[in-house]
Order: C-alpha cells, then structure tokens, then sequence
C-alpha cells in the first residue's frame, strides 16, 4: 500500500509503502507525466522503501516552487522518512532530475538508474538541434490543444499501445500554466564536474526511441568506463511502462 503524503512546507505530494527498515528506492516520472507512471514496478519492489512523486507542475505538486530544487525536495523527504540513502531512478526529465541529486548529495546515493536521459555536467548542446524544431511545434500544439498535444506525446514517448495510452491519460491532466515549471531545466546543464561515482550507475534507453537520445546515451556510458549501458527491446523513452518486466529485471541487478 502507498501512502500519500504533502512534503512539509512545499507543494510536493509523494507516496511511500509501509515498508519501514531496508534499501530504499525514489522513481522520479518523465515530463508530463506523474507518479502513477510507476505502477507497474510497485509489485515487484514491494520489498524495498519506495517512494514515488509528483514533480512540481504535475500531477498534485501544483503551486509555489520550481523544478530546480527537485534534489532538495527529495532530501528533506528523506530526513523526512529518516532515510539515509536513497537508489534513485529517472526516466527522461526524471533522469536529469536523479543526477542532480547526485551532484548535491553524492554520499545520499546507493545506486543512480537513468532511463531516456543524458549526462547532465558534459553535455554537448549540438546534439539538441536535431529536436528544437519538433519541441517547438509540440509546445505551440500544446498552447491550442492538450488534447492534440497528449495524442502526439504518446506516439513520440511510448512504442506499446498500453502503455501509449496510459500516458495519454497522464498528458491530458497536465496543465498548460505547468510548461513555465520545464523552462529552466537548463539551469541543472553543465553545472557540475562529475566525480568519481561510489555507486553502480546504469544507463538505459529504449530500442525504438529516438536517435538523439540514443546517441546522447551512449556516449555518456562510453565517458563513465564502470556505467551499465542497456538497450531495451521493444521500448520506446518511458521504457518502464513499456516493457515493465524486463526493465524492472535490469533494475533488480543495481539496487543496492
């Protein structure tokens, strides 16, 4: 059972099992998006403290704050729960977001899982180029239609028909005033030197997502020679929704 609760002082809402001793694990949702994204690995991690949230702008985390101090929010969850380390696993924003918790709170890592994403502190902005035009046209889609925008959305970040349509659920909640929380996701690129990683740090991207998140993945495993790289069959960017079995698989192979 999970159990929700609002971050004290915050907008933050998050969920939590009733599991009170042992690893712990915070999955953090895609863009768009909202905790819900992860039902399907909450059986099989029943085992382990989860948590799950909304990020600010989605799902219930509406109101003051900004997407910049996720890595915050998540630490005072943390002393919150009295949990002193945390497996973090992110898929496409979630991902920038779980590194740069890394960053600020390197000891708090038990293990850094990022899905769909790339490497935040050495990141080559030539490689965005290829996507600026289509991000543009889904955001001015967006402005006149979630619904149209949500239709598009799916096709572009999820390959099964479940799992498309479980996310165009999702995109249809989000709220249009929320895109002003994406803008300055930028403000986390480029910010940081990495340091040598205490943890396992496995990189993953789906087989049918798009090429400039698989480059990007791929060259970020070939900078860290000790990264896990995994392409999962059969997935498009939000991997764990479309081939839930095999990504929580993998993931068992990293928790610590």
């Amino acid at each position: 059972m999970m159990n929700e609760k609002r971050l004290e002082n915050t907008s933050i809402h998050y969920w939590i099992n009733d599991i009170k001793v042992g690893s712990a694990i915070v999955f953090i949702h895609p863009a768009f998006a909202n905790h819900t994204c992860f039902d399907t690995q909450l059986d099989d991690f029943k085992e382990y403290r989860v948590i799950t949230i909304d990020l600010i702008g989605h799902g219930k985390s509406i109101g003051k704050g900004t997407i910049e101090d996720t890595a915050l929010y998540i630490n005072k969850m943390m002393e919150a729960e009295k949990i002193d380390k945390i497996n973090l696993v992110g898929v496409s924003i979630g991902a920038l977001l779980a590194q740069d918790f890394a960053n600020k709170y390197p000891s708090k890592v038990s293990s850094l899982t990022c899905i769909g994403g790339y490497d935040i502190n050495h990141f080559d902005v030539t490689l965005q180029k290829d996507n600026s035009k289509q991000q543009i046209k889904m955001m001015m889609k967006a402005m006149f239609s979630i619904k149209a925008f949500a239709e598009d959305n799916k096709k572009i970040s999820a390959y099964t028909k479940e799992a498309q349509e479980k996310f165009y659920q999702m995109n249809l909640e989000f709220k249009k005033s929320s895109f002003r929380y994406l803008a300055t996701l930028n403000q986390l690129v480029n910010k940081y030197q990495t340091q040598k990683r205490e943890y396992p740090l496995l990189i993953g991207v789906g087989e049918y997502d798009h090429d400039m998140a698989k480059k990007a993945s791929m060259i970020w495993h070939e900078s860290e020679p000790y990264s896990e790289y995994v392409e999962f069959s059969g997935a498009g960017h939000i991997v764990n929704m479309d081939t839930p079995e095999q990504f929580n698989k993998v993931l068992k192979r990293v928790i610590r």
